[in-house]
């Protein structure tokens, strides 16, 4: 997290969420054969968006920022090209 500035804990909405719930609860029962409480999986929902997922966000941002530099680089040579000497 660049520039010091920390970003607030990821959260899922509503329906998001609870599909999110239902996904890493039958991935930790059909993987790990744990069988875990609604709590127990929003607990480890909780460290995932916490812990984990900012680092996926940075990375989702970062890439972002340089596909969006090279375009304004295209476009700017393009303008160049455009401009009358």
């Amino acid at each position: 997290m660049s520039r010091g500035k920390k970003i607030p804990q990821l959260e899922l909405e509503g329906p998001q969420q609870q599909t999110a719930l239902q996904v890493l609860g039958r991935f930790l029962e059909d993987r790990f054969e744990l069988e875990l409480g609604s709590f127990e999986v929003q607990e480890v929902l909780d460290l995932i968006s916490r812990d984990i997922a900012p680092h996926y966000y940075n990375k989702a941002i970062s890439d972002v920022q340089a596909v969006l530099s090279d375009r304004f680089a295209s476009l700017e040579s393009d303008l160049w090209a455009l401009e009358k000497s």
